[in-house]
């Protein structure tokens, strides 16, 4: 029996030697194999030099071979459904749940070679890996390398995913399109789980022969098997050669051209819509079927218009939206100019006119709005077509509702308004550029820089009446007296000791002229042009109408600048006021196209709610990136990437993505009961402790992404803190499917055992103003910052006013309570600095006009804050800068100056001298705009960033 287990064991172990020595060399004859480990006595690496040496050049078979064998898992996944490998898990049937089956598929896949070797994959590739290495030191002459024949990193660390990284999309050959769609696509909860739970028509025999054949359903199982590798494959990547095999008939051309890329989006989603119809058919028999794709992509408009004099009204649907991008600088343009064709005069007149025209209004909107940017466009002369690298802009947060039909008549006024304001604006424009380009020449110049110039003319003294009178007669080296003043000499008589014959003759009729070593500028010369002739009478009226002339082309420079900017303004804030901003999109994925018309690169930056950060996936590459990276490659201009696609989503429906509340995907596929439910709040809270215990840098504050961080920063009462949970979970927005509503059933009976007395309510309340305190405190600073880096000084003072004291109100409760009181301190300081120094320049002018403007900026803001910097005196910083600004104004005490100014002077500085801290009453605070926790998030860490590191907070806060 010994004996029996010993061959036994060595005849398990020859027969592992061989399965790694088949897996290193590629080689499949067993016969020669196991000649090489007799000849190496045992020693696979000796094996593996003798099988490389002896067959140095491998058969091209040998290697495709090697390639798919190396290749862990490539062929096992791709072959599910078919005869090839009867052992794979059957992911098709409605029995377990799509995750499981998934880790189950995974691990069935991990296993096998266990039980056909002894051995895992794994420790197959590691052994594969150490040889290589062994061998490569040892045998310098080894021809043939894993390098030549595989992709993958040879260390099989290097392709293990790590943690619940995104797992990215393997290229198949000239398939980065296929990844950036996929991607897009997977990202959306809402899509995620109706292709997981997609199970084919029970009738699929019966179905008529047209749809039989048709792609669409072998398709959808093959999407539903990637999606399931997607959530649970244990790799960084997965092959998607099924499913990129099914498409590739739907394309004409084999190139990576974005006609090739918006067909095949446009076509995958027929064939989903196709695949869900065909099912929902089935389910619903009798009953009108509802399709799910139709109701996640597609939305409605209504076309009104005029034809030939004639009104009409047709309502269409639309999927992916198109818009033109050459001509515009941001998506509303963009959109403004899809929803208008041709003349729509007569749609607003009562007459009836013969001009033909048309306006778009959507009267419903799809959850996922795609947006479909058209940078490719036909050049007739060249006969091909070509990209259009333009810059676009587009936000990260799109409010819909100046398009929507219900909003018609407000859009109207609205665009009439602009209309006219653009109007303005150019007759503005037109009138400044006249000023900053003066002139009736090829060459413009400032008009204001022109007078300058003309009064340093006129006050230019002269040092002689003749540029050249005065210049030493004598000829410098290479040079002659006449050449400077321009006379012609005279080479008849040849230069004293110069010599006489033809070659003197030929020297001194070819000089050579030297500018570094000959040309000398005499010492005496003006620097400058002056007049020859003007008395002091003459000097004083010229330069005060030149001083007084560059004065009024100044401030009418400026008033037409300030026109413009107010201009400007006002229409970026004509859709900004609350009633038109209920319809909010934010964005969720953008795809990048880089390259010509005829060829380039796909790939696509998807934001992820749960990290609330931004991901690029390119390929098999899926890596953490940032708004200022997607800005850089998507909006053009930059390179020759830009985006090609965008795709909003519904910021009022959370289930169609993973939300800030909870990581609703993760946690829902295994939520089947009370205690599963409990855990899912656990797992939550644990989440949200490990986001307040993080040490972040200043611009990622995770106090404003979700009010436990706050209630866990501030130490909160922990029946607050588990009430304001459970209230969050209880939201009927996260009962979208019978998972989450069990969440949503318990957290509402966690509620309703908390008794009266267990949670003091007014305290509960009080807290929660505290952080919207905290919230419109937030917001506050973050205006204020972007006017203040704008240099708005006169709009941001107020806002940095409201912030600090909405924020010492907040610190007085706690540290945590609030932001960092120096920065918001220091703003307001220099803001105000700013501003006295500007008031000061205003009255040294001496003009009416400007005085009193200055004037009304120091009664009206300065003075009126100073109080606010007096009341805390510990604040040395403050104090000083209040010094400053008095002395400014009290250094023109005693200067020369006319009547009226001194008068003025005398009545204002005993008001900015006043020591008393009384604060006077302001206004009331500035209306703030409604941003969600995203936007808000975004643009206080891009404000942050950009301040100066000597200005930003130390810590989290």
């Amino acid at each position: 029996h010994k004996l029996k287990e010993n061959r036994l064991e060595v005849s398990a172990h020859q027969q592992t030697l061989l399965n790694q020595l088949r897996e290193v060399t590629g080689t499949t004859d067993v016969q020669l194999l196991q000649q090489a480990l007799q000849v190496s006595n045992g020693d696979l690496a000796e094996a593996v030099a003798f099988l490389t040496e002896k067959n140095a050049k491998v058969p091209q078979q040998d290697e495709a071979t090697y390639y798919q064998t190396a290749q862990i898992t490539n062929d096992r996944y791709i072959s599910v459904g078919s005869q090839a490998d009867t052992n794979v898990i059957d992911l098709t049937g409605d029995d377990k749940d799509d995750l499981q089956r998934a880790i189950a598929l995974s691990l069935e896949e991990s296993n096998r070679a266990f039980r056909e070797t002894g051995i895992t994959d794994e420790e197959q590739a590691i052994s594969r890996w150490v040889l290589e290495a062994s061998i490569a030191e040892n045998k310098a002459s080894l021809k043939r390398t894993h390098t030549e024949v595989w992709s993958d990193s040879p260390n099989p660390h290097d392709r293990k995913r790590q943690d619940n990284c995104p797992v990215g999309l393997k290229n198949v050959g000239n398939t980065c399109w296929f990844s950036a769609v996929i991607q897009s696509l997977f990202n959306l909860l809402e899509f995620q789980r109706l292709v997981l739970h997609y199970s084919p028509p029970a009738r699929m025999q019966d179905l008529p022969r047209n749809q039989k054949e048709h792609r669409n359903l072998p398709f959808m199982q093959e999407l539903r098997h990637l999606f399931s590798l997607l959530v649970g494959s244990k790799r960084k990547y997965v092959d998607p050669s099924s499913a990129v095999e099914i498409l590739k008939d739907a394309f004409k051309s084999s190139e990576s051209q974005q006609q090739d890329v918006s067909e095949f989006t446009h076509k995958l989603l027929d064939w989903l819509e196709d695949a869900f119809q065909i099912k929902a058919e089935e389910d619903r028999e009798g009953e009108k079927p509802k399709n799910p794709m139709v109701d996640l992509f597609y939305g409605r408009f209504l076309a009104v218009g005029v034809l030939e004099g004639k009104k009409f009204e047709n309502t269409e649907m639309f999927g992916q939206y198109p818009l033109q991008v050459n001509g515009f600088k941001d998506l509303h343009e963009c959109l403004e100019a899809a929803m208008i064709e041709g003349e729509i005069e007569s749609l607003h007149s009562a007459e009836n006119s013969a001009k033909s025209g048309q306006e778009h209004w959507f009267t419903e909107l799809p959850p996922v709005l795609t947006f479909e940017l058209s940078r490719f466009e036909f050049n007739q002369t060249l006969g091909r077509p070509e990209k259009i690298h333009n810059k676009l802009e587009f936000p990260s947060m799109l409010y819909m509702d100046r398009y929507m039909d219900r909003n018609r008549d407000i859009t109207r006024i609205k665009r009439e308004e602009i209309r006219r304001l653009k109007e303005h604006l150019t007759v503005l424009q037109q009138r400044l550029e006249r000023y900053l380009s003066y002139g009736s020449g090829p060459k413009r110049f400032p008009l204001a820089d022109v007078l300058q110039y003309a009064m340093e003319f006129a006050s230019s003294k002269p040092v002689c009446t003749s540029p050249v009178e005065d210049i030493n007669t004598t000829a410098p080296p290479g040079g002659t007296t006449a050449q400077l003043t321009g006379e012609q000499p005279d080479t008849s008589v040849p230069a004293e000791g110069s010599g006489s014959g033809p070659q003197a003759q030929q020297q001194q009729r070819v000089s050579i002229h030297k500018p570094f070593t000959q040309s000398r500028v005499p010492p005496d010369l003006p620097m400058h042009p002056a007049p020859r002739h003007i008395t002091e009478e003459e000097l004083r009226v010229l330069e005060g109408c030149l001083h007084r002339w560059r004065s009024e082309v100044e401030n009418d420079t400026r008033d037409l600048q300030a026109s413009i900017s107010r201009i400007h303004r006002t229409i970026e804030l004509m859709y900004s006021d609350k009633s038109m901003m209920q319809v909010p999109y934010r964005l969720h994925a953008v795809l990048v196209h880089e390259g010509q018309a005829n060829a380039g690169h796909y790939w696509a930056y998807i934001f992820d709610p749960h990290q609330q950060r931004w991901m690029k996936y390119n390929d098999i590459s899926v890596t953490k990136s940032s708004w200022e990276e997607l800005v850089r490659d998507s909006f053009g201009g930059y390179r020759n990437a830009s985006a090609y696609c965008l795709m909003y989503i519904d910021d009022k429906k959370p289930f169609l993505i993973e939300g800030n509340l909870i990581c609703i995907c993760k946690v829902t596929h295994l939520l089947v009961s009370y205690e599963l439910s409990t855990q899912a709040l656990k797992v939550e809270y644990t989440r949200l402790l490990r986001l307040a215990q993080e040490d972040t840098p200043p611009e990622r504050d995770y106090r404003l992404q979700h009010i436990i961080v706050y209630f866990i920063h501030n130490q909160a009462p922990k029946k607050i803190v588990e009430r304001t949970l459970l209230t969050q979970f209880a939201d009927r927005n996260l009962g979208f499917d019978e998972r989450c509503k069990s969440i949503m059933k318990v957290a509402r009976a966690k509620l309703e055992l908390i008794m009266p007395d267990e949670v003091n309510m007014e305290e509960y309340e009080m807290w929660h103003q505290d952080y919207r305190k905290f919230r419109d405190a937030t917001v506050f600073l973050l205006i204020g910052l972007e006017l203040f880096l704008k240099k708005s000084y006169v709009e941001a003072l107020m806002y940095l006013i409201y912030a600090y004291q909405y924020n010492k109100e907040l610190l007085a409760k706690g540290p945590y309570r609030g932001h960092d009181e120096e920065l918001i301190a220091h703003y307001r300081r220099e803001c105000l600095l700013k501003l006295n120094e500007h008031a000061a320049v205003l009255f040294e002018t001496g003009e009416e006009i400007e005085v009193n403007t200055g004037l009304s900026i120091m009664n009206e803001l300065v003075v009126a804050c100073i109080p606010l910097l007096l009341v805390d005196e510990m604040e040395e910083k403050d104090m000083v800068a209040v010094e400053d600004m008095r002395n400014r104004w009290c250094s023109y005490l005693g200067q020369e100056m006319e009547p009226n100014l001194q008068e003025k002077l005398t009545d204002f500085l005993p008001k900015l001298l006043d020591c008393s801290t009384e604060i006077k009453s302001f206004h009331d605070p500035p209306k703030l705009p409604s941003y969600s926790t995203l936007e808000l998030c975004e643009r206080y860490g891009q404000v942050v960033t950009s301040l100066t590191p000597s200005r930003t907070p130390a810590d989290g806060r």
